[in-house]
């Protein structure tokens, strides 16, 4: 197809994001960790494209796969708010490679209470990176706000992983394996809402159906937060509530008796298989865009959307990853 007729919508993903499977192949694309070894020139070049497109210039040789291929990788890499290419480790595509490693240590190191520390520290530095990195909205956040945020999520995580280490002491061995999951999944709920507190006190941009921005939102912040909340929940069940029966089981095995060093590196790969499925059909839980009726925002933005012509009844927002 010639550049002369492309009549391509790349505002919106490739695939229809009102439907389950259209989010989960545009985020098995998103999330696909061969992205992380795209040079910086080409993660460039798919910027320039995308920029021209959009500016309506004409592009010698451009074809519609060109286009999207130039789209999925600026979006894989550039900050849907910002605009700024985002920190390499913080990417989504980085999120399997880098949570395979960091949990099947978590699950592997957990019984003394330095390697618990360093672990769970080591965990919540990369989600803190990872969620100011997919923050949703343009406004800067402060070095001071950042420095609680992390502290108090750290804190937190450690907390709660040295408490119930303690208290399964007694238990059987398998009900270990657990705590890990019990960490993260209560580290999950202080470190995102820490690291997005600036959105729940200031608000995030919404916008009508046209891309119009008409206001700042937290109620639509909250929103935002809790289904990121909620969905890397989920995407942290499956590699660490399946893997501890697997190990559990070929704890008893002679091969692992003998090679005990083969624990950490097994574990590892297993979580690795779950998290290269679990990561992207969390993220498509649900639409990246999302929306809420003017009638539940805060009433002072309420009012001044509905002193607009033609006011919408229904904003949108980028609820961040």
């Amino acid at each position: 197809m010639a550049d002369s007729v492309l009549k391509v919508n790349i505002e919106e993903p490739r695939y229809d994001q009102s439907s389950y499977a259209g989010r989960a192949k545009h985020f098995f694309i998103t999330t696909n960790p061969l992205n992380l070894f795209v040079s910086g020139q080409a993660l460039d070049e798919a910027k320039d494209i995308v920029e021209k497109y959009r500016k309506g210039e004409s592009i010698q040789g451009l074809t519609e796969d060109k286009l999207w291929r130039a789209k999925q990788l600026y979006d894989s890499a550039f900050h849907p708010d910002t605009k700024e290419k985002m920190f390499l480790i913080g990417r989504m595509s980085a999120q399997v490679p880098m949570n395979m490693t960091i949990t099947g240590c978590m699950m592997t190191f957990y019984k003394t209470t330095p390697a618990v520390v360093f672990w769970q520290w080591f965990n919540q530095t990369f989600n803190a990176i990872v969620n100011y990195t997919n923050r949703s909205g343009d406004t800067p956040v402060s070095p001071q706000q950042l420095g609680v945020s992390y502290v108090l999520a750290t804190g937190g995580a450690v907390t709660t992983a040295l408490t119930l280490n303690n208290a399964v002491k007694k238990l059987p061995a398998l009900v270990g394996r657990f705590v890990p999951f019990a960490a993260v999944a209560s580290a999950n709920c202080i470190n995102i809402p820490c690291m997005r507190s600036r959105e729940l006190m200031e608000g995030i941009p919404v916008f009508d159906e046209n891309g119009n921005r008409v206001g700042e939102s937290t109620r639509a912040a909250s929103s935002a937060i809790s289904q990121v909340v909620v969905s890397r929940i989920i995407m942290a069940m499956p590699g660490m509530m399946i893997p501890p029966f697997i190990m559990n089981y070929l704890d008893k095995k002679p091969f692992l008796r003998r090679m005990p060093w083969l624990n950490a590196p097994i574990q590892v790969s297993i979580i690795g298989v779950f998290l290269a499925f679990a990561t992207p059909l969390c993220c498509a839980l649900f639409p990246q865009k999302s929306s809420m009726s003017v009638a539940r925002l805060e009433s002072g933005v309420r009012e001044k959307i509905e002193a607009l012509p033609n006011p919408p009844t229904v904003v949108y927002f980028n609820k961040g990853l």
